[in-house]
């Protein structure tokens, strides 16, 4: 997968509603909802309650998070 589709996927549907699901360590498994936010070279975010996370593209790439669009 190359990082330009996925920022290209990513931007298309900013404004939306967003699940974040991150694959963490230990078998730990963190969701995040929110509405995604702003977009730069190499992160994206989503805002939730006025909290800001951030997340990276290649973590995407690499399959550590998993995004679903609402």
């Amino acid at each position: 997968m190359n990082i330009d589709i996925v920022k290209n996927k990513i931007a298309i549907n900013l404004g939306k509603k967003v699940i974040v699901t991150v694959y963490g360590m230990r078998n730990k498994i963190n969701r995040y909802e929110g509405i995604l936010y702003k977009l730069y070279p190499n992160i994206f975010t989503i805002i939730n309650d006025g909290i800001e996370k951030s997340f990276s593209y290649n973590d995407y790439i690499t399959g550590d998070i998993k995004l679903r669009f609402l």
